[in-house]
């Protein structure tokens, strides 16, 4: 055999033994309580009307981009839907990447420069970590939502500082201390980057500007591929950074545009967004009669959290494959976030809840789970 694929070949069976091994999966008819669609957007039949009205009304645009934006691919139909966003979210500029990946890994690796410091919260996206691993700058974790761990990293930065956090975090559903974040990182001249893609949707603008914070904040990231229904992201700061991101962003300057279509999809986004303040409402409705009816007892955790994702940590993998496949077979679409995605020894269920969940979807799921940890205590 190849000395590369016996490479492959070893370290997909060491996955394998160890529980670790992952494999994709297709849809299903379960009821949704596994995707990143809380207010419904991706299966709207309105958004999905909309789009095709909008790209109907441009009948010369391209099917795809043909390029770069530095190059053939740019449009102005792109650089009004960023000035939309941007002012949406109360910023003074925004410009679009093709996802969330793109925009964290563009953003994060162009900025900090050697001699520089980048500093994050422990549980932020790969996205993240993997822009700061791009970058020649020190780097530093601190330990979740913790302020006095965050300190002791500011003391010791070098050169220019980015801290950088979620404002609704993605395997624990909580929200991080940001009055007390900015206080700190605006004490050290630090700046602060907040990564709102699972924030977006339980707050219309995201946390930041839920709490009047925008003016603070030195960038933030929008993804369109959760609350929004669709796909890609904006980073949003001054036009400086903006122009900075045109310029020395790699994941943009070397990637072909969004095609017209996806960006009429996101534009179409965020016109029902503005009109979404049922979805929403009923959203939260979802997640406190969720809380309300689950009981985990003494033996597993259910992490505080009140978005959307709610887990339960169960300890090991194998409990947590055990759980979803129980929900599973009561017609639930619940999935097990196994190790190395979490750490090792907190492996869980992870539950997202939506709008469009009924009440009784809901008794189901609760009745399911207590059911289960009850076996198990």
């Amino acid at each position: 055999m190849n000395p590369a694929e016996d490479f492959l070949k070893r370290k997909l069976q060491e996955r394998q033994q160890s529980g670790t091994y992952r494999e994709l999966k297709p849809e299903n008819e379960l009821v949704d309580f596994c995707s990143n669609d809380y207010l419904g957007f991706a299966q709207s039949a309105v958004l999905k009307q909309n789009i095709a009205h909008e790209v109907n009304n441009h009948p010369l645009s391209l099917n795809g981009a043909a390029g770069s934006r530095l190059l053939s691919g740019n449009i102005q139909y792109a650089e009004d839907l960023e000035k939309q966003i941007a002012t949406y979210h109360h910023s003074e500029a925004g410009l679009l990447f093709n996802s969330g990946y793109d925009a964290n890994l563009g953003l994060l690796s162009s900025l900090a420069q050697r001699g520089d410091t980048i500093i994050l919260d422990e549980l932020v996206h790969a996205s993240i970590i993997d822009g700061a691993r791009l970058s020649y700058a020190n780097r530093y974790s601190f330990r979740h939502n913790d302020l006095e761990s965050l300190e002791a990293k500011l003391k010791i930065a070098k050169g220019n500082c980015y801290v950088v956090i979620e404002s609704v975090y993605s395997m624990d559903g909580d929200a991080p201390p940001l009055f007390e974040i900015l206080t700190l990182t605006e004490k050290y001249n630090a700046a602060l980057i907040v990564d709102e893609a699972h924030a977006v949707g339980l707050y219309p603008k995201g946390l930041v500007c839920e709490l009047g914070l925008q003016e603070r904040i030195f960038a933030r990231v929008v993804t369109f591929g959760k609350a929004l229904g669709g796909h890609g992201a904006i980073v949003l700061g001054s036009n400086n950074l903006r122009n900075y991101l045109v310029n020395f962003a790699r994941s943009f300057i070397y990637t072909t545009a969004a095609s017209f279509h996806q960006l009429a999809a996101i534009k179409m986004a965020y016109q029902l967004l503005e009109n979404s303040g049922e979805a929403i409402i009923n959203l939260k409705r979802n997640i406190r009669l969720f809380k309300q009816e689950v009981n985990t007892g003494e033996n597993f955790t259910l992490l505080g959290s009140d978005g959307p994702i709610q887990c339960i940590v169960l300890k090991s993998n194998e409990m947590a494959r055990e759980a979803a496949r129980q929900l599973q077979m009561n017609n639930l679409d619940v999935r097990p976030i196994l190790s190395p995605t979490v750490a090792q020894g907190t492996e869980r269920i992870r539950i997202c809840l939506h709008s469009f969940n009924t009440e009784n979807d809901l008794t189901l799921l609760a009745v399911t789970l207590n059911k289960f940890i009850l076996l198990h205590a």
